[in-house]
């Protein structure tokens, strides 16, 4: 399965290296992330409150 994170704080990253752990996780996406994040999942440049970017990114992901 391909996962999205929104977010770059500590939450965001116990949730990413958590998921990174799963076997049924095949993709992993963090937008924005931050340097901690971006060793576990790719990290997408793009703000947070661009609804239309997240959508985008989606729904091409």
């Amino acid at each position: 399965m391909k996962v999205l994170v929104i977010g770059g704080g500590g939450r965001e990253h116990a949730l990413v290296w958590k998921l990174a752990q799963s076997k049924k996780v095949d993709s992993l996406f963090c937008i924005p992330g931050n340097g901690g994040i971006s060793e576990l999942a790719d990290c997408i440049e793009m703000n947070t409150g661009d609804t239309e970017g997240l959508i985008g990114f989606s729904k091409q992901e």
